[in-house]
């Protein structure tokens, strides 16, 4: 259910005053205002549950726009939950496969989380956009690449959900929820992606645009009850400037005045990069899909059912899979959160 712009509650809180609600209107006469609407509250669903705690794989396109390493960096640094870090739409079309896992390799070294492992997942084989070239040293070998046995390893050795963050194409999730079908039970997942109002209405937005197949069939787990927790942070809320880094911004000048060797100085090489060969500006979508994924009250949710038509363009649809859609979202505190994770 979809809160105002102006509620800084977390879903923690939101959840808790819920469940008061519905205990205290049981307690109430059959037919009460207060029975009733404790009863609508209980069909309309309940916030999702807080999955603090739970190990946090993120499944990410790092090396292109460099919001996904500064999301890999956000987490490595604040996030001692975070288990393991897949790559999809992984590095071809005329440069090893891998690259992209490299990358995210070397960041989580700079960043002291040896313990977090890096597995290199789906390739597309097209590789547009990857501008991490000359970014890695040689001495980073080439990671492993078996994606279903790292998820079912972390299945193995955890108890309970594990939160699943997409920051990129849904071919790797597609994948284990077919050859690790009981991975659905245990998985929350957030994903970046999706839009009901595409700024390009010919077409679907980009992460489900890269596996459109995959994308179909990670819904139809959702629509079919094998998935049940998924939330979705769309491109209209997402695709923001106020959560645009741009040159000579404050973000922008502090990763320029990293010291030498350090993780700021990677993602700031890596910035550059991208402003040289892309677009001068890179917004903060993977981060924030990150924050909601950490329960932050940053992004608010309500409770939608949506489909996607063949060529993957999301739509309401009464029939369809029923998710938490972002409705809207409070950038200022966003970017407070963002700039103290990263520099504090």
């Amino acid at each position: 259910m979809p809160y105002s712009e102006d509620d800084d509650r977390s879903i923690e809180q939101l959840r808790a005053e819920q469940e008061a609600l519905i205990a205290l209107g049981t307690r109430a006469p059959a037919e009460s205002a207060l029975r009733l609407i404790s009863e609508e509250t209980a069909a309309g669903g309940l916030w999702p549950e807080s999955p603090k705690g739970t190990p946090i794989i993120l499944d990410t396109d790092i090396g292109g726009d460099p919001d996904d390493a500064i999301a890999v960096a956000a987490a490595g640094r604040t996030v001692p939950e975070l288990a393991l870090v897949l790559t999809n739409d992984e590095t071809g079309n005329g440069l090893p496969h891998g690259e992209r896992a490299r990358l995210a390799r070397y960041l989580l070294d700079l960043l002291d989380r040896g313990d977090v492992g890096t597995v290199a997942g789906h390739s597309a084989g097209r590789t547009r956009y990857f501008c991490a070239q000359g970014l890695v040293p040689e001495e980073i070998p080439a990671q492993p690449c078996d994606v279903t046995g790292a998820v079912r390893d972390l299945l193995e050795r955890t108890d309970g959900p594990i939160r699943w963050v997409g920051m990129g194409a849904l071919s790797n999730l597609a994948r284990v929820l077919t050859e690790v079908p009981e991975a659905a039970e245990r998985l929350i997942v957030t994903q970046m992606g999706g839009a009901l109002e595409y700024r390009d209405p010919s077409r679907a937005e980009h992460n489900i645009r890269m596996d459109v197949l995959s994308a179909h069939r990670v819904f139809d787990a959702i629509e079919s009850g094998r998935l049940e927790d998924v939330q979705l942070v769309t491109s209209e809320i997402t695709f923001r400037p106020e959560i645009e880094i741009v040159p000579g911004d404050a973000f922008h000048r502090r990763f320029s005045e990293a010291p030498a060797g350090g993780w700021q100085e990677l993602l700031h090489r890596h910035i550059e990069a991208w402003f040289a060969a892309f677009h001068p500006g890179s917004m903060q979508h993977d981060a924030l899909a990150l924050s909601a994924a950490l329960g932050k009250p940053f992004v608010n949710l309500g409770l939608r059912k949506v489909s996607l038509d063949r060529i993957g363009r999301m739509s309401r649809d009464d029939r369809g899979a029923e998710v938490w859609l972002s409705v809207a979202a409070k950038y200022d505190p966003f970017n407070i959160w963002l700039k103290q994770t990263l520099f504090d």
